[in-house]
């Protein structure tokens, strides 16, 4: 083979991993394989459909396909699975940490679930089927149950001995619960302490008794921001007799903040949450997402213009007034939108609870006439350019009065929202704007009539 040759069949630098496969070229795609890291060959299955996504994974080697098959989201897994033999099928199901499997297995087709229980080990059978038994979305679902849990009586040297016995069939041995004879929490010892201390050290003067800890019915989402706000790599997961059961991870932690934040930007937008990679959701499913929501928004515009009918003799009495209607609902709908994101990002990460309510309006409504009067001040310039210091009066007062009335309902919104246990993401930003349009409208066409007498 000549030089030219082999220049051809290699992957470039800017080449993707399904314009190789595309084009069969077999030995290209292992070259492309053997050099990239497991999350990076994960994104490139992600954005193919499942034939070519099949076709690529079925030449990786089986440890190398087990590590990226964890990059996957369950959805991208399913996909991968259904290609497979039964063997290779097997093989990967089985080869997986008990909490990844369950949450595949929890959003997977009762076949492929029941097809993939039947053939795993009885150990891992046991695992699997105690963490799909936790609520959906529960700390329970996210930990591991794999962990090495130790007596408080051991010495250090005893310790690293069970660690070294038990430590292989863990996911992670660098946080250590320290457990009673009946296996209720007690603290924990981190892999550094022990290794640091003398031998004859006795493992209850390292441990840390009272730690951060999760019961397994408990939201993953806040266990996993709990462990961000402590800043610790794994966070104790305890039944509701405080026995021992898991430990939930920081890879997991990762995964559920950013699946909770994914979500919570969908529903901001006034669109509904999907599962898998955006590159390879088609135009339809896309679409279907977002209809609902629109249409949604669409009947409660209507509200617009029905107050704008309404009003229709006090327009005819100042036509110049609708030159200012795109102006004012769109500054009161920015100013809605920017404190109901401020708002729900606040709810979300535990600044704000449905007990600050009433200080949330406050602020909210200083905040909102702060930046109406800064707005009032170019919009009176504008106003008296364009149609008179009358006009200009009422557009300047509007102004101040719909971003301060904008502010509170974004602001407020999301909290009375959580108060009725409804998600804050659900009061997009889409839908305050929505609100604040009406209402706004209602302001500026009193402001007239008040203003000008009509």
């Amino acid at each position: 083979m000549s030089q030219t040759d082999i220049i051809e069949v290699r992957p470039t630098l800017s080449e993707s991993l399904q314009d190789i496969v595309d084009t069969r070229r077999v030995d290209a795609a292992l070259d492309w394989l053997g050099n990239h890291p497991p999350h990076v060959i994960a994104d490139q299955l992600a954005r193919m459909d499942a034939v070519r996504a099949g076709m690529a994974f079925r030449l990786l080697d089986k440890d190398l396909a087990l590590a990226v098959f964890e990059e996957l989201e369950p959805v991208d897994q399913q996909q991968i699975l259904q290609g497979l033999r039964d063997q290779s099928f097997r093989d990967l199901v089985e080869g997986m940490a008990p909490d990844d499997r369950a949450r595949m297995l929890r959003e997977a087709p009762a076949k492929v679930a029941k097809k993939a229980l039947a053939g795993l080990s009885p150990r891992e059978r046991r695992m699997t089927a105690s963490l799909l038994g936790y609520p959906e979305g529960s700390a329970g679902q996210y930990m591991t149950p794999e962990v090495v849990a130790l007596p408080r009586d051991l010495t250090v040297a005893e310790a690293l001995g069970m660690v070294r016995t038990k430590g292989g069939n863990a996911e992670t041995v660098y946080t250590l619960p320290v457990v009673d004879a009946g296996r209720r929490l007690t603290g924990i010892v981190e892999l550094r302490e022990l290794v640091l201390s003398k031998p004859e050290t006795m493992v209850s003067e390292l441990v840390v008794t009272e730690p951060a800890f999760a019961r397994a019915t408990d939201s993953a989402e806040k266990a996993a921001r709990l462990m961000r706000e402590t800043n610790d790599i794994n966070l104790p997961v305890v039944d509701s007799e405080d026995r021992l059961v898991g430990l939930l991870t920081i890879d997991d932690a990762v995964e559920v903040i950013e699946a909770a934040d994914s979500e919570d930007v969908a529903r901001q937008a006034g669109s509904a949450p999907w599962e898998g990679h955006y590159m390879a959701a088609g135009v339809f499913q896309l679409a279907r997402y977002r209809a609902l929501w629109l249409l949604l928004l669409l009947f409660a515009a209507t509200l617009t213009v029905s107050v704008t009918d309404f009003f229709e003799g006090t327009l005819q009495q100042a036509a110049h007034l609708a030159l200012f209607i795109p102006l004012l609902i769109g500054a009161g709908g920015n100013a809605g939108a920017q404190a109901a994101t401020a708002c729900v990002r606040a709810v979300a990460v535990g600044e704000v609870r449905a007990s600050d309510l009433l200080k949330v309006i406050w602020r909210e409504c200083r905040v909102g006439l702060v930046l109406g009067s800064l707005l009032a001040s170019v919009g009176l310039a504008i106003g008296a350019l364009f149609v008179g210091p009358r006009i200009a009066l009422v557009v300047g007062i509007t102004l101040i009065l719909i971003c301060g009335w904008a502010a509170t309902i974004g602001g407020t919104m999301p909290l009375l929202a959580k108060k009725l246990r409804i998600d804050p993401a659900v009061v997009s930003a889409p839908m305050v704007t929505t609100l604040v349009d009406a209402t706004g409208l209602i302001i500026y066409f009193t402001t007239a009539k008040l203003v000008l007498g009509i």
